[in-house]
């Protein structure tokens, strides 16, 4: 359908959700925490809202939602103001590096993924919302499990985050890899997908560990049959609105996918 993985050169992984973390949970928990910390209660649906985002664009875009700017305003006796994205941030990067860390076992079939794309001469890069420091814990972790990308990317390594094109593009000038419509980018969430979109990549949703669903591997396994299909469905339609040109479950199913084979 797409000329099978000889059509390509190189895959740009997202990290949470995608790779690592089922149900994109890590950034989640650090995100409601810090801003509890300040006296307000954020909602699980609106943390989830802008996530794949750099952090501080994460945290920024929270501030500005009224109804979280009205609950800072009543805890803490004014406006949020730029300022406080720094001191929010002071206090998740901490937070975001233990949550990551403890949340950075591999999905259940990413490194074979990995291995196959390899075997079939692809490189592989990651890009990630989280900063080099937050990801210091997850790469080892990952390392560990049997994934090493030739690439990674940062917040704030870019002039811009997602959704700019500019971290796949730092990715492809480090790596020599061209021309764009050679590369695929893997994301969760709608922001990465929509990187994938700017950048002229061939652009893969994931739907069942990602942020979209926001379940972990035990609760997503857990759903009524009927239930989960309505979930996956809601998900995909999510993320083919955001530009996927195709949606899988799962790492593990994507070397099929590409291959033409959906079964």
């Amino acid at each position: 359908m797409m000329g099978g993985l000889g059509a390509f050169n190189l895959v740009v992984f997202d990290w949470a959700g995608t790779m690592v973390d089922f149900g994109c949970r890590a950034p989640i928990a650090a995100l409601i925490e810090a801003f509890a910390r300040r006296g307000v209660r954020l909602d699980e649906a609106v943390a989830r809202a802008d996530m794949g985002t750099a952090k501080a664009d994460h945290v920024r875009a929270l501030l500005a939602r009224p109804e979280v700017a009205a609950a800072w305003t009543a805890a803490n006796g004014r406006a949020p103001r730029d300022a406080d994205v720094a001191a929010l941030m002071e206090v998740l990067g901490p937070l975001m590096r233990d949550a990551a860390a403890e949340a950075a076992e591999l999905i259940p079939g990413a490194a074979d993924a990995v291995a196959a794309l390899r075997a079939a001469g692809l490189k592989i890069a990651s890009s990630t919302g989280y900063t080099r420091e937050m990801m210091a814990p997850v790469l080892l972790k990952a390392a560990e499990q049997g994934y090493s990308p030739d690439h990674l990317v940062c917040a704030g390594e870019t002039p811009e985050g997602r959704p700019s094109p500019l971290m796949i593009y730092k990715a492809c000038a480090e790596l020599g890899v061209w021309p764009l419509s050679r590369v695929i980018k893997v994301d969760d969430a709608e922001a990465g997908i929509a990187e994938g979109r700017n950048a002229g990549c061939f652009t893969v949703g994931v739907s069942a560990s990602g942020n979209s669903m926001g379940l972990s591997r035990a609760e997503f396994a857990a759903l009524d049959p009927a239930d989960r299909q309505a979930r996956l469905a809601a998900a995909e339609r999510k993320l083919k609105a955001a530009g996927a040109d195709l949606v899988v479950e799962t790492v593990a199913d994507l070397v099929r996918a590409l291959q033409g084979d959906r079964a």
